[in-house]
């Protein structure tokens, strides 16, 4: 029997990675272009080039092909998956029109329905008024719109970065249903655009034409076409399947399927999500996103910028351990590990919260370190950083379980600071549950390649693909005594610090002015 490949695309904000995996899950080769965030044009701006990531898609290819010919001849079919909320313009041709605006942008667009008439009263009386008005300023469709008018007017299609990719592979414009999250006109009940008189009609008036084609995930959208093959090198006729987002393909890489059964993300933005077959909002209005698995939802909290504060600390505090990791050719994580080994839970009691910006249910906040005294080391400050962040992990998972009425059993955990196993640990015992790291921590694109294979027909469906493609590494168990210290320190420490300093942060945005609101 003919051996296959399957070629996953991770489109993220630093970097694409083209990656082979068999069809048994096993990752045989990985090929990453690098590439710079964004730029910013103006304060606050994030913006990007999008034909980088093309570009980058085909000399990942290139490289693939060079490095391991046989693997890459094999290949028997294409899933892409990308960062959230990075939306792109481009004309009937696929010609990019303006820059990506990307994720992290923070342009504001003025409100464009509910501020006034009778439909503000009910808003008002559900309590979601405050919310409507945010969001639409936060949607740049809207921002588009209302500031570049001849822009949209030329605009063919309004595009994930995975849609716009899937066109340049088979010139289709269609996505996958679970790639659609941002501000777009989506039912996400329902996991398909809204229908005409619906609210987020109305919130992001988004013409119809304008949305491109939704495909359910793990069926295919197309094949490559004939200037696609002459680019990438691809195998010729090979279809491109739908996939879905990063964090959605990550949480099924990490085999969560279900909600006994967390997923941890430590990326960028930190996240814990499920897998839920019932819809339940975990945050009231929010919804929980479309997952991979077709007809189910992922309920999700995110730490915005969460694991960003491990670079931050590296570029502020760790020059020496990053050298040190660079001349041993490895992660500076690992050598950050001896901060962890060198002190003990609790950080000599200081305690990090890590809300680097204002979130839905917390509008006010930054962060905080409080506890401070002559003891503490860069290592405290490095081991509270951490715990922090897993305790925010923690009151996340808490909510999930509250708003879903099930208990969960055990998280995996995946992103780049899965890497070091401290981490892994310390956050097994703020969780109290077995904490579950794969093979490869390459997990979006393992969702990715799952999802291929069930198209492909390498597997009868999703579930049997999980069975046979995630493959555990470690498992690491929580250490009681550890449990009872982090524990007393949420409930009496951490739960109680945002509604006591969340006074304290507004006055000090009144007398500096910062963050800009």
């Amino acid at each position: 029997m003919e051996t296959k490949t399957i070629l996953a695309i991770d489109c993220g904000t630093q970097s694409l990675r083209a990656l082979v995996f068999a069809e048994d899950g096993v990752l045989l080769a990985r090929e990453q272009v690098s590439y710079t965030p964004y730029v910013s044009p103006e304060p606050g701006w994030a913006e990007q080039d999008p034909d980088i990531y093309w570009t980058s898609l085909v000399a990942a290819c290139q490289g693939l092909k060079k490095k391991y010919p046989s693997l890459f001849a094999a290949i028997a079919g294409v899933g892409v998956t990308s960062q959230r909320a990075s939306m792109i313009n481009v004309d009937k041709t696929g010609r990019v029109l303006r820059p990506a605006i990307i994720w992290l942008d923070q342009r504001t667009a003025r409100p464009v329905f509910g501020a006034k008439g009778p439909l503000n009263l009910g808003i008002k009386l559900v309590g979601l008024e405050k919310k409507l008005m945010d969001i639409q300023t936060q949607a740049k469709g809207n921002w588009i719109r209302q500031n570049q008018p001849g822009i949209w007017e030329k605009t063919h299609k309004y595009l994930q970065v995975s849609g716009f990719l899937n066109h340049r592979l088979t010139g289709v414009f269609a996505d996958s249903a679970a790639s659609q999250i941002g501000h777009l006109p989506f039912d996400y009940k329902r996991q398909k655009w809204a229908g005409k008189w619906a609210l987020a009609r109305r919130v992001f008036p988004i013409e119809f034409e304008k949305l491109p084609l939704l495909i359910q995930p793990g069926d295919p959208i197309g094949t490559l076409t004939r200037a696609a093959e002459n680019l990438t090198g691809l195998p010729p006729g090979i279809p491109v399947i739908a996939c879905g987002s990063d964090k959605g393909c990550e949480t099924l890489g990490a085999g969560v399927i279900h909600q006994r059964m967390v997923s941890l993300s430590f990326g960028t933005t930190a996240t814990v999500q499920t897998t839920s077959k019932r819809y339940f909002e975990t945050i009231p209005f929010m919804p929980p996103y479309p997952s991979p698995v077709p007809g189910y939802y992922n309920p999700e909290v995110e730490i915005f910028r969460g694991f960003w504060m491990i670079s931050w600390f590296k570029q502020e505090f760790a020059h020496k351990e990053v050298q040190e990791a660079h001349k041993l050719g490895i992660a500076a994580e690992e050598v950050l590990n001896q901060c962890l080994e060198r002190t003990s839970p609790g950080a000599m009691g200081l305690v990090v919260q890590p809300y680097w910006g204002p979130g839905l249910d917390h509008p006010d906040a930054k962060g905080a370190m409080i506890g401070f005294g002559d003891v503490h080391t860069k290592d405290h400050v490095y081991r509270a950083v951490i715990e922090g962040l897993g305790f925010a992990l923690y009151e996340g998972m808490e909510m999930i379980q509250k708003r879903g009425k099930t208990l969960v059993e055990k998280a995996a955990v995946s992103g780049g600071a899965s890497q070091s196993d401290e981490i892994c640990k310390i956050t097994a015992d703020i969780f109290n549950l077995p904490m579950v790291k794969g093979e490869t921590h390459e997990t979006s694109g393992l969702g990715a390649a799952i999802l291929t294979a069930k198209g492909l027909g390498l597997y009868a469906g999703i579930d049997e693909a999980v069975a046979n493609m995630v493959r555990v590494k470690t498992v690491f168990e929580p250490d009681p005594k550890n449990v009872i210290i982090y524990r007393q320190l949420y409930t009496q420490v951490y739960q109680k610090m945002y509604k006591a300093l969340a006074p304290l942060y507004s006055q000090i945005q009144k007398i500096t002015g910062y963050p800009k609101r």
